[in-house]
Protein backbone atom coordinates (compact mmCIF):
# COMPACT_ATOMS: atom_id res chain seq x y z
CA UNK A 1 0.00 0.00 0.00
CA UNK A 2 1.66 3.16 -1.14
CA UNK A 3 0.47 5.88 1.46
CA UNK A 4 1.22 3.04 4.32
CA UNK A 5 4.24 4.52 6.59
CA UNK A 6 5.12 1.20 7.09
CA UNK A 7 4.92 -0.42 3.65
CA UNK A 8 7.53 2.90 2.77
CA UNK A 9 9.73 1.72 5.09
CA UNK A 10 9.93 -2.32 4.09
CA UNK A 11 9.89 -0.29 0.54
CA UNK A 12 13.38 1.82 1.97
CA UNK A 13 11.29 5.01 1.27
CA UNK A 14 10.86 6.02 4.72
CA UNK A 15 13.33 6.10 7.42
CA UNK A 16 13.64 3.66 10.48
CA UNK A 17 16.11 2.47 12.93
CA UNK A 18 15.58 -1.37 12.19
CA UNK A 19 16.98 -3.90 14.74
CA UNK A 20 15.94 -6.81 12.74
CA UNK A 21 15.31 -8.29 9.09
CA UNK A 22 14.71 -10.92 7.96
CA UNK A 23 12.76 -12.17 4.50
CA UNK A 24 8.82 -11.49 5.71
CA UNK A 25 9.63 -9.67 8.96
CA UNK A 26 11.35 -6.11 9.72
CA UNK A 27 11.29 -4.63 13.15
CA UNK A 28 12.58 -0.90 14.25
CA UNK A 29 12.72 1.26 17.12
CA UNK A 30 8.91 3.19 17.69
CA UNK A 31 9.11 6.93 16.89
CA UNK A 32 6.87 7.27 19.52
CA UNK A 33 8.56 5.15 22.19
CA UNK A 34 6.89 4.97 25.65
CA UNK A 35 9.76 3.22 27.29
CA UNK A 36 13.21 2.87 26.01
CA UNK A 37 13.75 -0.08 23.23
CA UNK A 38 10.03 0.21 22.24
CA UNK A 39 9.88 -2.03 19.45
CA UNK A 40 7.37 -2.49 16.46
CA UNK A 41 7.39 -5.73 14.29
CA UNK A 42 5.41 -5.76 11.26
CA UNK A 43 5.01 -8.40 8.27
CA UNK A 44 6.54 -6.96 5.17
CA UNK A 45 3.64 -7.25 3.22
CA UNK A 46 0.54 -5.32 4.28
CA UNK A 47 -1.70 -6.82 6.68
CA UNK A 48 -4.76 -4.10 7.89
CA UNK A 49 -4.19 -5.78 11.14
CA UNK A 50 -4.18 -9.43 13.51
CA UNK A 51 -7.26 -10.56 12.21
CA UNK A 52 -5.88 -10.55 8.59
CA UNK A 53 -2.71 -12.11 8.89
CA UNK A 54 -2.11 -15.55 7.47
CA UNK A 55 -1.48 -18.13 10.28
CA UNK A 56 2.16 -18.67 8.73
CA UNK A 57 3.44 -15.27 8.53
CA UNK A 58 1.83 -14.54 12.40
CA UNK A 59 3.87 -17.26 13.47
CA UNK A 60 6.69 -15.77 11.94
CA UNK A 61 6.53 -12.05 13.50
CA UNK A 62 5.48 -13.45 16.57
CA UNK A 63 9.10 -15.56 16.27
CA UNK A 64 10.50 -12.79 15.25
CA UNK A 65 8.99 -10.95 18.28
CA UNK A 66 10.23 -13.55 20.77
CA UNK A 67 14.14 -13.64 19.38
CA UNK A 68 14.15 -9.59 19.88
CA UNK A 69 12.85 -10.23 23.51
CA UNK A 70 15.31 -12.62 24.35
CA UNK A 71 18.07 -10.38 22.89
CA UNK A 72 16.73 -7.61 24.91
CA UNK A 73 16.82 -9.72 27.93
CA UNK A 74 20.14 -11.70 27.52
CA UNK A 75 22.00 -8.40 25.98
CA UNK A 76 20.36 -5.29 28.18
CA UNK A 77 18.64 -7.00 31.17
CA UNK A 78 15.75 -6.41 30.41
CA UNK A 79 13.13 -8.53 31.69
CA UNK A 80 9.65 -7.51 31.61
CA UNK A 81 7.65 -6.36 28.93
CA UNK A 82 4.15 -5.66 27.30
CA UNK A 83 4.08 -7.15 23.92
CA UNK A 84 0.59 -5.93 22.67
CA UNK A 85 -1.06 -5.16 19.16
CA UNK A 86 -4.24 -2.54 18.58
CA UNK A 87 -6.76 -4.21 16.28
CA UNK A 88 -8.79 -1.52 14.77
CA UNK A 89 -9.23 2.31 15.81
CA UNK A 90 -11.54 1.70 19.01
CA UNK A 91 -8.38 -0.37 20.22
CA UNK A 92 -6.22 2.78 19.32
CA UNK A 93 -4.77 1.64 16.27
CA UNK A 94 -3.63 4.53 14.31
CA UNK A 95 -1.11 2.91 11.60
CA UNK A 96 -3.42 0.22 9.71
CA UNK A 97 -0.84 -1.98 9.18
CA UNK A 98 -0.16 -4.69 11.11
CA UNK A 99 2.52 -4.11 14.18
CA UNK A 100 2.96 -5.99 17.54
CA UNK A 101 4.85 -3.97 20.06
CA UNK A 102 7.65 -4.95 22.43
CA UNK A 103 7.49 -2.69 25.27
CA UNK A 104 9.96 -2.83 27.68
CA UNK A 105 8.99 -2.17 31.25
CA UNK A 106 11.49 0.06 33.61
CA UNK A 107 10.45 0.09 37.57
CA UNK A 108 9.16 3.70 37.57
CA UNK A 109 8.56 4.93 34.08
CA UNK A 110 4.93 5.79 34.84
CA UNK A 111 3.76 4.00 32.07
CA UNK A 112 1.02 2.45 34.49
CA UNK A 113 -1.74 0.42 32.47
CA UNK A 114 -4.71 0.72 34.11
CA UNK A 115 -7.92 -1.65 33.15
CA UNK A 116 -11.45 -0.81 33.90
CA UNK A 117 -11.96 -4.19 35.64
CA UNK A 118 -15.89 -5.50 35.54
CA UNK A 119 -16.39 -8.37 37.93
CA UNK A 120 -20.61 -8.09 37.49
CA UNK A 121 -19.15 -9.77 33.57
CA UNK A 122 -18.15 -12.92 35.67
CA UNK A 123 -21.96 -13.85 36.28
CA UNK A 124 -22.97 -13.33 32.46
CA UNK A 125 -19.69 -16.13 31.26
CA UNK A 126 -22.30 -19.10 30.62
CA UNK A 127 -24.15 -16.49 28.47
CA UNK A 128 -21.07 -15.38 26.60
CA UNK A 129 -20.08 -19.03 26.37
CA UNK A 130 -23.44 -19.51 24.87
CA UNK A 131 -23.32 -17.21 21.86
CA UNK A 132 -20.00 -18.79 20.46
CA UNK A 133 -19.34 -21.39 18.27
CA UNK A 134 -17.33 -24.37 18.70
CA UNK A 135 -13.82 -23.39 18.45
CA UNK A 136 -11.65 -26.15 17.18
Amino acid sequence: MSDCVFCQIVRGEAPAAKIYEDDDVLAFLDIFPVSRFHTLVIPKIHYENFLDVPPTLLSKVNLATQKIALVYREHLGLNNFHFLTNCGSQAQQDVFHLHLHIIPRHLGDGNNVIWQKHPEFRGEFDAMIGQLPKIA
